[in-house]
């Protein structure tokens, strides 16, 4: 299930007041501005921060299985 993109467009994180991006692989809406990821549960958006998550950077990173294979020479 994916977010109807008209709602993201108007979407801002409760805390920073940031725009959130969609996360379609974790069905969830992340702040980057307040290291938060926000569930999202049958298409509908929790924008509790007591239902948030912490989220870093770091997990941008593919999975190790979906990780790109290096050439070989």
């Amino acid at each position: 299930m994916t977010v109807d993109p008209r709602l993201l467009a108007i979407l801002v994180c409760p805390v920073t007041r940031t725009p959130l991006r969609y996360d379609a692989r974790r069905q969830e809406l992340v702040s980057e501005a307040a290291g938060l990821a926000f569930p999202v549960r049958d298409g509908v958006p929790i924008l509790l921060v007591e239902e948030a998550r912490p989220w870093t950077p770091e997990e941008e990173a593919p999975p190790p299985d979906e990780a790109p294979t290096p050439a070989r020479p």
